[in-house]
Order: structure tokens, then C-alpha cells, then sequence
């Protein structure tokens, strides 16, 4: 009989992942810094028209800035604790489904046990 199980996939944290991380996490403050200029700028353009009442509209853009604002503190604060973890450190990156053949006499503890997928550097190091 088949099983579907869970299997997480961890990357070990290499000099090379965390400059990979870093930029990524770079280019989402761009593009929330990007976002939020852009949502400036629309207010601005709405406030010269008046087809709303100023006061509301603020207060919908308002929402919307501090929103992405927020997720650029969390990302700023994830950048930080990414350069204080040490080197060799396991990231669980996500999880995959597998299939597992389960047989009569198998022991079960041992079958349900969480795999896990080691991987560093984008080549898989271990299976668990």
C-alpha cells in the first residue's frame, strides 16, 4: 500500500544562500519602496481631481502605505537575523508531498517519521 507523507526540504545555510536570500530580500523593499510611490503619486493625482472626499481618500491610501511599510520592516528585521545565523544553520525552505510503500510487518514508527531533504548550495546532501 502508498502512503502520501509530507517531506521537508531544508537548505543548509551556505556564504552563497545568504547573499542569494539577501538580494531577494532586497529586490521585495524595491519593489514595496516602488509600490508605495507609485500609491503616492495616484493620490496626489486623485486629490487634484476631488471626485472623492480628501479626508478618505488619505485615509484608504493611508492603509495601504503603512500596510507595505510593515512588510518592509519584517523583511528589514528577516535580513537582519539572516547575518546573525551561523553558517551551516538548517532553513526549512518548504514542504513536498512523497509517496511511501508501507507493507504488512513494516515497523510504523519508522514509516511515519517526518523525511526531511537536506540540500546546500541547490544539490541535495542528505536524505533523512
Amino acid at each position: 500500500m502508498q502512503l502520501i507523507q509530507t517531506v521537508v526540504v531544508k537548505q543548509i545555510l551556505t556564504e552563497k544562500l545568504r547573499q542569494e536570500m539577501a538580494e531577494k530580500y532586497q529586490a521585495k523593499i524595491r519593489q514595496l519602496n516602488k509600490e508605495c510611490s507609485q500609491l503616492q503619486f495616484e493620490l496626489k493625482r486623485l486629490e487634484k481631481t476631488k471626485s472623492m472626499a480628501p479626508s478618505a481618500l488619505k485615509g484608504k491610501f493611508e492603509i495601504e502605505l503603512s500596510a507595505r511599510r510593515e512588510k518592509m520592516k519584517l523583511i528589514e528585521f528577516e535580513i537582519d537575523q539572516l547575518h546573525i545565523l551561523p553558517l551551516g544553520s538548517e532553513l526549512k525552505e518548504k514542504e513536498v508531498q512523497a509517496l511511501v510503500e508501507i507493507n504488512v510487518g513494516d515497523a510504523w514508527d519508522e514509516r511515519v517519521e517526518q523525511p526531511a531533504i537536506i540540500i546546500r548550495d541547490g544539490i541535495i546532501k542528505e536524505i533523512r
